[in-house]
């Protein structure tokens, strides 16, 4: 597993662009016996394996995700990114390889009835929902599922802890363009026109008491502007502003209520001045939502085998987005994080110490992991089949 992840890190392959990934992910699914599907959500794979009890009964979907970042490693070691600009930030090399492992061990353990579905999905970054890409080309309709489960690493946890949540663990992700418009003219002259960028940078200010003012204080969200864009000149005012940012909400309904009151901002505010505004809204991603009785289930599954110590079923929600959220909206199932350390596994020599957090340039993926992860997705699959 760890010659299979640190080949990974070293070969990154952004969204949609996964082709050797898949390559080495099928190759070594059918050298198990497992039978591979390849094509879903464009570079997605799909291992199916049935127990030697037979195909009958019930269905588990597991997965992994296999896209890297769009950025720089710094990292020297030998298994960094031989790619520039593309890195394995986020340890998906990691998730990958250790759904491979437990698949390995699987394909020689099929003492089960059932179906087990390796999920190896493309583009969960970036808002390319590779997720909902693969669910298009027909995931659950041609690999039904009866529950479906998913993990991600988590800097600064102790290796081997786990981290379950029921309801809303992750943040919805939505971003957002505002456009200003005014008249531009001479900036010797601005009672001449509608300076747009003065009317923007009020908006900054106001678009915050929609979090302040308009929602409950109860629910968590998050708006935040994140760029602002206007004019080429120092002597021109410029006819338009544009306001660019994201907006992270753990429900539909609080999204619903903050979309449209920055629509009422975007376009009413501006007409004070004598100007016009518009507000374009993108939803990537839902919030990621666990279903109880299954997160119950992942979380017994783990106190069986790593210990109680090692299980927190009431982790604090995480602002981050994550698209399994999409698989969550349609199949039961439960996410998790699994601890990748203090930084232990780090090298000094060229980075400061700690735990390093995702999409950090000096990241990576913790290599103890690789068999705790495994054996969680193992010991899983089989409670799943004893469970009946």
């Amino acid at each position: 597993m760890t010659a299979l992840r640190r080949d990974i890190h070293a070969h990154p392959e952004l969204a949609f662009q996964e082709t050797r990934t898949a390559d080495l992910v099928a190759a070594k699914l059918a050298s198990w016996g497992i039978e591979v599907h390849r094509g879903l959500g464009k570079t997605g794979v799909v291992g199916v394996l049935h127990g030697s009890l037979g195909p009958g009964g019930r269905a588990i979907g597991v997965r992994a995700d296999m896209d890297a970042l769009p950025m720089p490693e710094q990292n020297r070691f030998a298994h960094a990114s031989l790619n520039p600009g593309r890195m394995h930030g986020c340890g998906h090399d990691g998730h990958t390889a250790m759904l491979l492992g437990a698949a390995q061990y699987l394909a020689t353990h099929r003492d089960f009835e059932g179906t087990v579905n390796f999920i190896f999905q493309p583009a969960e970054e970036g808002g390319n929902a590779g997720a909902k890409a693969m669910m298009a080309d027909g995931l659950f309709e041609r690999f039904p599922c009866d529950e479906v489960y998913g993990v991600h690493n988590m800097p600064g946890a102790p290796v081997g802890t786990f981290s379950f949540r029921k309801g809303a663990m992750m943040a919805s992700s939505n971003r957002f363009d505002i456009v200003v418009r005014g008249t531009g003219g001479h900036a010797a002259m601005p009672q001449k026109g509608v300076d747009p960028i003065v009317i923007a940078a009020e908006m900054v200010g106001v678009l915050q008491t929609v979090i302040s003012r308009t929602k409950s204080p109860i629910d968590t969200a998050v708006l935040s502007v994140t760029q602002m864009h206007a004019g080429d000149a120092y002597n021109v005012i410029p006819d338009e502003a544009v306001l660019r940012g994201t907006v992270r909400t753990f429900s539909i309904e609080v999204l619903d209520l903050i979309e449209d009151q920055m629509r009422r901002i975007a376009e009413t505010l501006p007409q004070v001045y004598g100007a016009t505004g518009e507000l374009k809204f993108v939803r990537a991603y839902p919030p990621l939502v666990n279903w109880p009785a299954p997160t119950d289930f992942a979380a017994d599954v783990a106190t069986e085998v790593f210990g109680a110590a090692k299980v927190l079923r009431e982790a604090p929600p995480v602002a981050g987005a994550e698209d399994f959220s999409f698989f969550l909206e349609q199949v039961p199932g439960s996410y998790c994080f699994i601890g990748n350390g203090n930084g232990e596994h780090r090298e000094a020599t060229y980075h400061g110490m700690g735990p390093c957090e995702l999409h950090n340039p000096s990241y990576d993926f913790n290599d103890a992991l690789l068999p705790i992860g495994s054996t969680y997705w193992v010991k899983l699959v089989q409670a799943f089949f004893r469970r009946g």
